[in-house]
């Protein structure tokens, strides 16, 4: 093949790419503004999510788009569980519980990158969607372990002292909480299934992978995150994201 020809099959990939893109962004931003008054999130925040939506849309198709779909929806869920109760003890999620660009990208930004590796030449995609799909099994296994603890966990102790901390403590977990972050983690696994985008086989390794990071992450929260000024909640969620990714692709190598 000559330089020409690769040149030309080059520039009619990415042709074919930025068309798909264009049409992604398209009927993304349809699709949220049906849904825009939804209190999910800030406007600042729903246009994030269209960014992150039209790449992963132009990335690793629908399913992907969709798995993130249904990852907002149930974490804006299970946030709205108990809000009064937990607002009441001045432990609930600020803003309402809507969701702002820096938590669409805490979330996010580990599987954004790796939705965007699998368009590299020769890359190994399903491992990179068996990771992507570990990183968010770990944050809604941690986002569904938070705030089901912090409403209905009855003894609420640090990982790290395994001394009793009042509820919504950083690095702090329940055994509600705790099982509750186990079926989240199993629960995004299985959409993963369901989907198409991880073979039935990997959902026990996922969910344990995911589970074992949320694990990690309460640990980073109780230690780390009190000492070092820069570890925000949103680069703690990022750190659980690349564990769990991470690991699960090792693991499947």
């Amino acid at each position: 093949m000559n330089y020409n020809s690769t040149t030309e099959l080059i520039g009619q990939a990415v042709g074919g790419w930025l068309t798909g893109a264009l049409a992604s962004a398209l009927i993304n931003g349809l699709l949220i503004l049906l849904v825009l008054r939804l209190p999910l999130l800030t406007k600042a925040g729903w246009f994030h999510a269209w960014c992150l939506g039209t790449l992963l849309a132009a990335s690793i198709g629908w399913r992907g788009w969709g798995a993130v779909v249904l990852y907002l929806a149930l974490g804006s869920a299970v946030t709205k569980l108990g809000f009064a109760k937990k607002e009441s003890l001045g432990i609930a999620e600020a803003r309402g519980g809507r969701r702002g660009p820096e938590n669409v990208w805490g979330s996010a930004a580990t599987g954004a990158l790796l939705a965007l590796a699998t368009l590299l030449p020769g890359a190994p995609k399903q491992l990179l969607l068996s990771g992507f799909i570990a990183s968010f099994a770990a944050k809604l296994g941690d986002t569904f372990g938070s705030e089901i603890g912090k409403r209905w966990g009855r003894s609420t102790v640090s990982l790290s002292q395994w001394k009793p901390v009042p509820p919504g403590t950083d690095g702090a977990v329940s055994l509600e909480g705790t099982l509750a972050s186990l079926a989240g983690s199993l629960l995004f696994s299985a959409v993963g299934w369901a989907l198409k985008l991880i073979p039935a086989g990997q959902i026990p390794l996922i969910t344990a992978v995911a589970f074992f990071a949320c694990l990690i992450e309460s640990l980073i929260g109780a230690e780390l995150q009190p000492r070092v000024s820069w570890l925000s909640n949103e680069a703690v969620n990022g750190l659980l994201t690349v564990i769990a990714a991470g690991l699960a692709m090792v693991l499947l190598h």
